[in-house]
This record gives structure tokens, C-alpha cells and sequence, in this order.
């Protein structure tokens, strides 16, 4: 732990300059008395390290001493994937790994590249979380990158809509997907490959016991097939409904994205009240309900007859509490 500490050390001062004890403290989470005895160590270790004293003083190496010691662990070399989005780095265990990697490839860079990582990196941020929701748990989240990264079969007991509700499985944990700020894994079941949301999973208990990832499997492929296979089965129904004007504009911002495309690619010309039929996708009655409550008195429902009655009640209890008799 302390080598890697005195290398973090080092290489800060190669990518930073000058550095305080107190910064040097900070950007390693230990205390200045640690940094002091570091610098010593890191001194006694042959390495050209100085202090300036005074106003503007600080630690810093003689100038033109770069260490070669940049290679990096397969670890690190992976989480450089994840440095756009520090967070999910954070919640699979790798926040502290990340932190390594990016120094060590900051201090293999020229000058002239290194001001360049500076500058992308005070220009662009990507956030992968979506809008309007709760942040999930996650407790075995990290878990379930050990079992991904190390090969190890896992035991767990998850949550399923469908009875009975808790189910146990044995698993060979494949990868690790983050969509719109949902953590989903990938894993082999028996011969089938699966899919299962992480918030789902009530326990898990990484086995001994390793596996041999398929020689063919390919983690982008098998999301994306599953991604499409889902969302063509989820909305496995129809609704005829008609849309005023004002409804055309709100729906990308509103509805499922199944039921956005096809506004846009069934919209005909509309009636002479300047509404517009069309057949949206459902995932169900109940499901379609509360989506079209969204557009208000901006659509109509016109069939199924079941859909049309739920919007008709609930029309009829709003007049009831807003407008009483």
C-alpha cells in the first residue's frame, strides 16, 4: 500500500510541479504527517525530490527528472475505459485504481499532450445518469465486478416480478452494463446467457469455483440483441389513439421511446380539427393508461375498448374532485 502511495506521490509531482504537503495530503487522503515521512522515503529511495521554503514553496522534483515507472497494471489499463465517468468507476470498486491509471499515463505523456488531457478534460464531462430518478443501490455491484474480473462463479438470490419472487441462482458472471444510469450484468446460466438488473439482487455469494468465459461471447452483441429482444417484447400490444397538436410536440419528452418512433414514422395528415390518428405500441392496458394520462386532454383513445374506459374514469374522477356537483 505504501509503495503504491510513494509512486502516486511521485508521479503527482511530475504532473503537478510544485505541491504543498497540505495538497499532497489532500489528493492522497492521508495525513501531512504521512507526506512528510513519503518525501523523506522518496529521498532516501535516490529520487531528486526538494523542498522550497517560504510563500509559494512547496515539494517538487530537480528539473528533467521523469520516472519511467508508468506501466500499467492490466487493472488500471481497463478502468482507463471508465475515466469518463468517474462515478461508475467509483461504484465497481475502481475509483481509487482510476485515480492511479490516469496518473501514471499523465506522466508518461509529453508536455505538450499532458496540457492537452488538462484542457479535454475541463471541457467535457459526460454524465451517464437519466433525468428524474432515484439513484439505485447497488451492494454487490463491486462484488459482481470481482466475480467478472477474476472468473468466479457466483450464488444469488434475486427479486423477479413473476411467482415466485425470489429465485436462487447459480451464475458465471459475464460483464457489466451501465444504461442511462441503470447497472445491469451479463451472465451464463446453465447453456443460456441472461441478463438481470443489479438492483434486483437481494444477495450474492462470490464461489471459489472458476468458469471459462465462451470463446465467442462478445458483451456489446449480447447487450445490444438483448436490448432490441426486449423492448420488440415488451410492447407487445396496440393502442388507436388520436393526438391533438400540442400532444405531437410533448411525446418526445413524455412517452417510451417505442412509442416516439412510431409517431414518427406512421404521423399522416391530420383531420380537419388538426388531430391525428395513429397506432401507438403498448406494454399493456395498465401500462398504456398511465403513459396517456401524460398528454391530458391532448389525445383521445379510440381503441381497445378497455383502454378507452380507463381514460374515460379517470377523466370522470377528475371533473368529480376539481369540479364538484
Amino acid at each position: 500500500m505504501r509503495a503504491s502511495r510513494l509512486l502516486s506521490v511521485l508521479l503527482l509531482l511530475q504532473d503537478r510541479g510544485r505541491l504543498t504537503a497540505q495538497q499532497l495530503s489532500e489528493e492522497l487522503g492521508v495525513s501531512v504527517r504521512t507526506v512528510y515521512r513519503d518525501i523523506e522515503a522518496l529521498g532516501e529511495a535516490g529520487v531528486p525530490v526538494y523542498a522550497e521554503l517560504g510563500a509559494g514553496g512547496g515539494y517538487q522534483l530537480v528539473d528533467g527528472y521523469r520516472t519511467r515507472l508508468t506501466g500499467l497494471t492490466p487493472q488500471e489499463a481497463g478502468s482507463i475505459f471508465l475515466a469518463g465517468v468517474p462515478s461508475a468507476a467509483a461504484e465497481l470498486g475502481l475509483g481509487a485504481v482510476l485515480a492511479t491509471a490516469e496518473l501514471k499515463l499523465r506522466a508518461s505523456l509529453p508536455a505538450r499532450l499532458n496540457r492537452s488531457v488538462g484542457e479535454i478534460k475541463d471541457r467535457f464531462h459526460l454524465d451517464p445518469a437519466g433525468w428524474f430518478r432515484e439513484t439505485e443501490t447497488h451492494p454487490y455491484l463491486s462484488a459482481l465486478a470481482h466475480a467478472v474480473w477474476e472468473r468466479r462463479r457466483a450464488r444469488m438470490l434475486y427479486r423477479r416480478w413473476r411467482a415466485p419472487h425470489e429465485v436462487t441462482r447459480e451464475i458465471s458472471p459475464l460483464g457489466i452494463v451501465l444504461k442511462a444510469g441503470v447497472w445491469y450484468f451479463v451472465a451464463q446460466v446453465g447453456e443460456s446467457i441472461r441478463t438481470y438488473r443489479v438492483s434486483t439482487v437481494l444477495s450474492l455469494e462470490v464461489l471459489d469455483e472458476t468458469f471459462e468465459r465462451p470463446a465467442d461471447f462478445d458483451l456489446a452483441a449480447a447487450w445490444s440483441s438483448w436490448a432490441t429482444d426486449f423492448e420488440q417484447n415488451l410492447h407487445r400490444y396496440e393502442a388507436r389513439v388520436r393526438l391533438a397538436p400540442a400532444a405531437l410536440t410533448r411525446i418526445p419528452y413524455l412517452m417510451t421511446r417505442a412509442m416516439n418512433r412510431a409517431v414518427s414514422s406512421s404521423l399522416g395528415p391530420p383531420d380537419p380539427d388538426g388531430w391525428t390518428t395513429l397506432t401507438l405500441p403498448i406494454e399493456s392496458v395498465k401500462h398504456a393508461h398511465a403513459e396517456l394520462l401524460k398528454l391530458g386532454g391532448d389525445v383521445e383513445v379510440l381503441d381497445p375498448p378497455e383502454l378507452r374506459e380507463l381514460m374515460r374514469a379517470s377523466a370522470r374522477a377528475m371533473v368529480a374532485l376539481y369540479d364538484p356537483v
